[in-house]
């Protein structure tokens, strides 16, 4: 059964117009993850996916909570999208074990240096050239998505608003925080790692029309990507201690 026909058999009569009012956004949503994605990935996994999330944001938007439908729904559908990925489990073990260490040598050279960590100090840190480190910020690039688990921060933390009635004060409180963090992390990322994210989060360019932007190869803005979210997941990972 394809993520429409779910959406048909929940939804009831009125799915139709609903189903083809969004189906771009599901597109959308779905191309752009593609574009970063290996091959192994397929576009119909994808839409399926994002059908279903679009199911669960019809089911559980409040309109009381001040949010668009079309921007709720958009955190669902790339929400599950995600999550279909993870369920995939096509990444190696290895990208995931590489992806930890070069955040946690990214952490360890900026907490003794004061300033941003550099490519040739992270490669020499693993004890690889250069070349060889931008490689591996490649594998990551192909199989990683911004892992917030790993900081003790679920998918919902962000669907959900500052207000829902459901969230004691503190959690309120911890929400707020970490938000106003990671706002206060992108910006102090060097600046042509914030320019990729910028690009690629708030233009929605993919990352060969951000090369085209910034007159590098595509390959070369998904290290610079892959580095980014690797640098913003060291700064952030204690962020629960502050």
């Amino acid at each position: 059964m394809t993520g429409a026909d779910s959406y048909k058999q929940v939804q009831g009569h009125h799915s139709d117009d609903y189903a083809v009012r969004y189906a771009p956004l599901v597109k959308r949503i779905a191309h752009h993850l593609m574009a970063r994605l290996p091959a192994s990935v397929q576009l119909e996994d994808m839409l399926q996916a994002g059908m279903l999330g679009l199911i669960e944001a019809a089911g559980k938007f409040d309109a009381s909570k001040g949010a668009s439908f079309e921007t709720y729904a958009g955190i669902r559908i790339r929400g599950s999208m995600i999550d279909e990925i993870r369920r995939g489990d096509w990444v190696p073990r290895s990208v995931h074990k590489n992806a930890r260490m070069i955040a946690q040598i990214i952490k360890d050279i900026e907490q003794s240096t004061g300033r941003d960590a550099r490519d040739t100090e992270v490669a020499a840190k693993l004890g690889v050239e250069v070349s060889e480190y931008r490689q591996m910020l490649m594998d990551v690039s192909n199989g990683h998505m911004m892992d917030f688990d790993g900081m003790g921060v679920s998918e919902d933390f962000f669907t959900q608003g500052l207000s829902e009635t459901s969230l004691t004060p503190l959690e309120r409180i911890q929400k707020e925080d970490f938000r106003n963090s990671l706002a206060s992390a992108i910006a102090t990322l060097p600046e042509r790692e914030k320019l990729v994210l910028a690009l690629y989060y708030d233009e929605e360019l993919n990352l060969k029309e951000i090369g085209e932007v910034m007159g590098v190869s595509e390959s070369r803005i998904s290290q610079i990507n892959s580095q980014a979210m690797l640098r913003l997941q060291s700064r952030l990972k204690d962020w629960k201690k502050s």
